[in-house]
């Protein structure tokens, strides 16, 4: 079942980000990854800044995460996870299908450069990587993410994205 989550859940979606994140330990640049990798106080700056989570729930229990943000002509994915116990079931395609469904509007997603396996996860999508220079004005554009975020990783656009 996919559900809108509430903001009593945080810590819950927390725990599923942090969990989840743990695939990119020793594959992200070292300097960008940290304990935890999102605390509860960034997470709940980020929906303040507006992004709305939903929810895949298995056997009544949160299973997988997914944000979506408005930022104007565009729709962000942000902060896509699965708990590890659940990966490979399907969850985030659900979730993505879902999310995707909310707008009529492109979609960005921005990931890890080294995150190969959530590049691969998105194109099976019909997403596509954008050129650098591309990603870099996108990134400065739609994140407020450090300088060395943006060097490190990609854009993803939807189908609907046709470049200005």
């Amino acid at each position: 079942m996919i559900r809108a989550c509430t903001p009593d859940e945080l810590p819950v979606i927390c725990a599923i980000i942090n969990d989840a994140a743990e695939a990119y330990r020793g594959v992200i640049p070292a300097d960008r990854w940290h304990e935890p990798y999102m605390g509860l106080e960034e997470l709940a700056g980020e929906t303040a800044d507006g992004v709305v989570f939903w929810g895949a729930e298995v056997a009544g229990e949160l299973a997988g995460v997914m944000g979506i943000q408005q930022r104007g002509e565009v729709d962000l994915i942000r902060h896509a996870y699965v708990r590890t116990r659940h990966r490979g079931q399907g969850i985030g395609s659900l979730l993505l299908r879902h999310l995707e469904g909310l707008t009529a509007k492109p979609i960005l997603i921005g990931t890890w450069a080294d995150a190969i396996w959530a590049i691969r996860f998105y194109e099976k999508h019909g997403y596509r990587v954008l050129g650098r220079p591309e990603t870099r004005a996108l990134l400065k554009k739609y994140w407020n993410i450090p300088e060395r975020q943006v060097a490190t990783s990609v854009v993803l656009a939807s189908p609907r994205w046709v470049p200005a």
